[in-house]
């Protein structure tokens, strides 16, 4: 058996004096233990169908938003929602309860929601691997908790069982997410607690809703022979991207444990691979097992490793891949290889994640290198050219351990070398992947040196050696302080991978297994023997935590207690770090029954512990004896002060929801409000992911356009739910979403801090001395006695100033540290794309493993270890794409990072950018229509202070100026004498902090496309753009030209900037808006598609920004010739015109005379046909009369109508004289 606990029988009288010991002197954790609850927060996932059902829990497994959410909100008429917008859900909820030491859950519950007690749940989602597919962010939601009563029937009227929930969010990109739950500040006091929701991409749902692994078939019993007496061994993983681990070495077992919750739970699966192995004659098989020698997990995929067999396994994440690309059983690689190890990589970069197998056989001296990218594997045999052995000039080699260095594209290979004429001996090798350069950095000594009481001894050459032969195992190496350990029966520590330092305090007598490392400056150690031995960065003392006496003290205490997580049988499993702290995976043993547990591995109090022990003395006054410690500690009082507010520097976008009011008169939800709530959360986050727009709202923030026609119905909506009128006894109060910009600095320095170019973070540290003897007056003794020390990982990048202050009346000292970046360090790089890591290490001399802070969850170690990170690109090797965000340097205080600062919008504005002198403006900017919102089918009017913004992705783009419409359309007057000048002006928007400001950096502008209309714009070719753009074409092709004179170096483009002096468009002769005919009869126009980016000549700050836009131009100038056709014609036309008119000036009267002839005649014509015609008529109708009518009387009329028509003849002819006499 391998122990992780002490002897008990033999000891247990010790370890109960030890205990008294501590009791005696921490009186102050008895009086908070026995005043204050020990009470704890308890999480689980339930989906719809189990919510208010007892004890039920779910597996993070369904990745697809729920649509019947949206008939819960069809209900809420006269509510501030949109009727017209579908409605999601997320398909878990956060199952809330807490529970205290010895009372019951279900009482204690009661009673918090009595008293007011509500959870508060923050959610933090990880950003993604493959930035190449998804933005890279730093997203956070804060949820109020919704009480909710169970479906479990009992004889209590009111209340039974009841629980809080919350929506369980889930983001595009994002399969690990981290839940903090916290008190609302009433009932009573819960600290603080974490969980981890990872997304299990390994489990499928079967037609019955039961959960399969897809990796295999789930193993129930737990048998001893898989841990007792097993070795413990790594756990392996990408840090902070993986959502389930697995932990190989079950022995003469194809089994693996897997947990989606950082062993918390887990689940002991048998894997469904073959099992076999196919051997050669360049395979050394020595003996063949089933047991699953290396496991590795990175975001979506696992690797194994069984005798010299290679599989892997991608799991099911559509929020990752957008599709199904999950395997449906395991693949093996590397087949026709022998494989001896696999190597980790713990760090993503370039958008992928990568695992490294080390052969053996033909391939002796030969890596490969795995990459994985979005699910997908593919392996490389590296060196290219020739194998390490070659390399090096040696016969013989073997590759032992490797190590990749994403940010110098490096390998350091531990090689190790038989020399037939001398010993074996071992070389670090440095490997460069881009150039394919192998060079020897370092070769190991044979022996393990003499420090002669040292702690540590520097490798010079010039030392003298024991008799033990160093026999080198592995390295370990940490990207953020460039620390590379070497270890084996040895330890080895350098910063350069070229000079090292020997920490003589590990004895030589063991032989280490392997390093865990937290890359927060801690690095725990484990050898052969399963012993526990821990190094802090700034000290080179190694501290032995188990077996020790204060592991001793510590499980004694624990015994008392009544601890479930200690036993006298136990076997320690894997030991890892999450979140800082140290955990082991312990197999227990207890009473016959033994089981798997998670424990915290308590550092900090086994020094305290250790510390004490060593150092007290008994000492006589009068008739007792009374202990007296000496204290190593400098200070006693350690405070962090005047931290700024955070969200500037750490980048964090955090949105807060609460439940809807629920008009019941307990207060309590039902599952429509709580469907509700789940709607609501979903349209928040889905208004963060559409804020990817080119244009802006006139208020900064991604909810306004939610409530922006609801806003003046407000006092509607609260007095209908003040008088329980809503509908759906909901009220949805607008106020209760919003996107928050002034979070407040807490007690600690944040996660991560960001600054961009030139910028710092400043802070302060308030240490009070001890109480100095009188000697060289107050002021010296304080001084001498508290120093702060500022470690820094790369100093030609970032630089630490510190400035102290002497507070003689009150024994303390106020340290001010400024942490700055020195403008030239980093290229320019999109925002969260190969980012440079280094660190920052503040601490107080001599307090390094003597320290120690006292809060609610313990001691604390009184160190401050920054991670720096840095956004810029490796070489030259980074295409030019769309960038993302400010680039910055950013520090993890337990980290603080260097890097290009998150979520500012970069747009232009067009009020701004046209001056005209007395004219309007005659461009007008498009916001593309393929940057729309859906649903949107055209763009809104804005007043003069909206923007047409970039997007989450930093796109430029122009504001519209105040106008009916998204596009201006003037008069055309471009000439000469009153030339148009275009003057971009471009914003940067913060997103986290609502700030904006002008764009006080240089930038380039090219054409890029164009058309004279929108269907027909086109892109231009690399040689288009430079005749169009540069002011060293000759072929008369510019479109527009500049009178700034500052261009890039080699004279190929003009640089602009904010102060510039314009762009006039000369659309000369061989250009494509040359001589732009106008299709109606409006003015010409012309689309030009613009590129405008400040990559490779800004040097205010080390973002990279690319912007591409639609530029709208109205009033092009014709070509001469075409102009002076134009002028011709008209002028002829013109001149015919005025012909014409005198012609018919002339010959009118001739004209006049012949037209009254004309229509005389006409009209008598027509008079002469009118009374012929009447005649006949009336002939006819006479003779058709009775006969007794008289003869006479027929020849009275006829001789009437004779003369009648005689006087008509003659007055005719009379008038016809008349006229020709006249």
């Amino acid at each position: 058996m391998s122990p992780a606990g002490p002897e008990w029988p033999r000891l247990r009288v010790l370890q109960a004096l030890w205990a008294l010991l501590v009791v005696l002197l921490a009186p102050w954790r008895l009086w908070a233990i026995k005043n204050t609850q020990e009470c704890t927060w308890q999480v689980v996932l339930n989906n719809f169908e189990t919510v208010g059902k007892k004890d039920a829990s779910d597996r993070f497994v369904d990745q697809e938003p729920l649509y019947t959410v949206d008939k819960v909100f069809s209900l809420l008429v006269d509510a501030p929602i949109d009727p017209d917008e579908t409605y999601l859900g997320f398909p878990y909820y956060l199952k809330i309860n807490y529970s205290c030491k010895g009372e019951s859950s279900e009482a204690l519950v009661r009673k918090g929601h009595l008293t007011g007690l509500k959870p508060v749940v923050l959610v933090t989602f990880q950003s993604p691997v493959n930035f190449h597919r998804w933005k890279i962010e730093q997203l956070q939601i804060q949820m109020e908790a919704a009480p909710f009563r169970s479906r479990e029937r009992c004889n209590a009227e009111e209340v039974c069982l009841m629980s809080w929930y919350t929506p369980m969010p889930i983001k595009n990109g994002s399969v690990v997410m981290r839940v903090d739950v916290s008190s609302n500040g009433l009932g009573p006091f819960i600290p603080n607690k974490r969980f981890q929701v990872n997304i299990n991409g390994f489990l499928e749902r079967q037609r019955d809703t039961t959960l399969q692994f897809t990796v295999g078939n789930e193993l129930f019993n737990l048998i001893p022979r898989y841990f007792v007496n097993v070795p413990s061994r790594p756990l392996w993983y990408t840090v902070d991207q993986t959502p389930v681990f697995i932990l190989g070495g079950i022995p003469e077992e194809k089994a693996i444990l897997l947990t989606d919750t950082n062993f918390k739970d887990f689940f002991l699966v048998e894997l469904s691979i073959d099992s076999c192995w196919v051997g050669s004659f360049y395979c050394p098989q020595t003996s063949f097992t089933a047991t699953i020698f290396d496991a590795i997990a990175t975001e979506s995929t696992l690797f194994i490793r069984q005798n010299q067999l290679v599989y892997y396994f991608t799991g099911t994440y559509t929020t990752l891949h957008e599709s199904n690309r999950g395997s449906e059983r395991w693949v093996r690689v590397l087949a026709n290889e022998c494989i001896k190890k696999l190597c980790p990589v713990h760090f993503h970069s370039n958008g992928s994640e990568y695992v490294m197998a080390l052969t053996t056989g033909k391939h002796e001296g030969y890596v490969h290198f795995g990459t994985i990218t979005d699910g997908r594997v593919s392996f490389e045999l590296l060196p290219r050219q020739r194998s390490v052995c070659n390399g090096i000039l040696v016969v013989n080699c073997s590759i032992t351990w490797a190590v990749f260095i994403a940010g110098d594209y490096n390998l350091l290979l531990l090689v190790e070398i038989e020399d037939p004429s001398t010993r074996k001996y071992f070389q670090v090798v440095s490997y460069d992947l881009v150039s394919d350069y192998l060079v020897v950095l370092y070769t190991i000594p044979e022996f393990i040196p003499d420090a002669r009481g040292l702690e540590f001894l520097m490798i010079l050459g010039t030392e003298s050696y024991t008799n033990f032969p160093m026999v080198p195992k592995g390295m370990s190496y940490n990207p953020y302080n460039n620390l590379l350990f070497i270890w084996g029966n040895f330890l080895l520590q350098g910063y350069n991978s070229e000079n090292f330092i020997y920490l003589a305090d590990f004895p030589k007598e063991l032989s280490i297994k392997y390093l865990v490392n937290s890359f927060y400056g801690d690095t725990a150690i484990v050898t052969e023997t399963e012993e526990i031995w821990y190094l802090l960065e700034g000290s080179y003392q190694v501290y032995k935590l188990f077996p020790s006496k204060g592991w001793e003290v510590h499980v004694s205490l624990q015994m008392m207690q009544q601890s479930s997580l200690y036993a006298p049988n136990e076997t320690m499993v894997t030991l890892f770090y999450e979140d800082n702290k140290l955990y082991q995976l312990v197999y227990l043993i207890d009473n016959q029954q033994g089981r798997l547990v998670k424990r915290l591995v308590p550092v900090e109090q086994l020094l305290m512990y250790q510390q004490i022990s060593n150092d007290y003395l008994l000492e006589r006054q009068g008739s007792h004896l009374t202990l007296s410690f000496t204290n190593f500690c400098p200070f006693t009082v350690m405070r962090l002060r005047d931290l700024p507010n955070p969200q500037i520097y750490t980048r964090q976008e955090r949105y807060r929801a609460q439940p809807p009011r629920v008009l019941e008169p307990w207060g309590f939800h039902s599952e429509n409000s709580l469907a509700v709530y789940q709607g609501l959360v979903y349209y928040l986050l889905w208004l963060h992911s559409k804020y990817d727009k080119p244009y802006a709202d006139p208020v900064h923030d991604p909810t306004w356009r939610w409530w922006k026609n609801k806003k003046q119905d407000q006092d509607y909506y609260f007095y209908l739910a003040s008088n329980w009128r809503s509908a759906g006894s909901v009220h949805v109060d607008m106020a209760s979403y919003e996107k928050i910009y002034d979070l407040k600095a807490e007690n600690e320095l944040p996660e991560r801090i960001f600054l961009d170019k030139g910028t710092s973070y400043r802070f302060s540290v308030f240490l009070t001395a001890r109480e100095p003897e009188p000697v060289h007056g107050a002021s010296f003794q304080v001084q001498s006695q508290v120093g702060l020390a500022v470690v820094l990982a790369d100093p030609g990048c970032i630089e630490a100033v510190v400035k102290e202050k002497v507070l003689v009346n009150r024994n303390s000292v106020l340290f001010w540290v400024t942490l700055s970046d020195k403008r030239f360090c980093f290229d320019q790089g999109i925002s969260g794309h190969h980012l440079m890591k280094t660190s920052m290490l503040v601490k107080v001399v001599g307090s390094s493993g003597h320290c120690f802070q006292n809060t609610h969850q313990g001691p604390r170690m009184a160190t401050w270890w920054c991670q720096c990170l840095s956004a810029a690109p490796q070489a030259s090797a980074l295409p030019l794409t769309s960038p993302t965000r400010w680039s910055t340097t950013a520090c993890r205080t337990n980290a603080t990072l260097t890097a290009c600062t998150s979520t500012p919008r970069c747009p232009v504005s067009s009020s701004a950018t046209v001056r005209v002198q007395p004219l309007l403006s005659m461009f007008s900017v498009l916001c593309p229509h393929y940057f729309a919102l859906p649903g949107l089918s055209s763009l809104p009017a804005h007043g003069p202070s909206t923007l047409c913004s970039c997007p989450w992705t930093t796109r430029l783009s122009f504001f519209p100026s105040p106008s009916s419409t998204s596009e201006l359309i003037s008069p055309p007057r471009l000439n000469s004498s009153d030339p148009t000048v275009f003057y971009p002006f471009f914003l940067i928007q913060d997103l986290v902090t609502g700030d904006s400001g002008s764009f006080q950096g240089s930038y380039v502008l090219k054409v890029v496309g164009g058309g004279p209309t929108l269907d027909t714009i086109k892109e231009y070719s690399e040689e288009d753009i430079y005749r169009f753009n540069s002011p060293l074409d000759k072929t008369d092709s510019l479109i527009w030209t500049t009178r700034n004179t500052t261009t890039t170096e080699d004279s190929a483009f003009n640089i602009l900037s904010h102060n510039s002096l314009g762009i006039e468009w000369l659309c000369l002769e061989n250009s494509p808006c040359h001589d732009t005919i106008p299709h109606s009869i409006f003015a010409s126009e012309f689309f030009f598609k613009v590129l405008v980016s400040n990559r490779g000549v800004d040097k205010s700050t080390y973002c990279d920004y690319q912007l591409t836009f639609l530029l709208h131009i109205h009033g092009l100038p014709l070509s001469a010739r075409r102009a002076f056709l134009i002028l011709m014609v008209s002028a002829s036309l013109f001149v015919g015109l005025v012909i014409l008119y005198i012609i018919s000036c002339l010959l009118s009267p001739y004209v006049v005379k012949v037209c009254n002839v004309l229509c005389w005649k006409i009209n008598n014509i027509i008079a002469w046909e009118s009374y012929t015609y009447s005649t006949a008529s009336d002939t006819r109708a006479f003779s058709n009369t009775s006969g007794t009518k008289s003869g006479e009387s027929s020849g009275g009329i006829s001789r009437v109508f004779s003369k009648v028509a005689e006087e008509n003849k003659t007055d005719t002819k009379e008038t016809l004289r008349k006229k020709s006499i006249s």
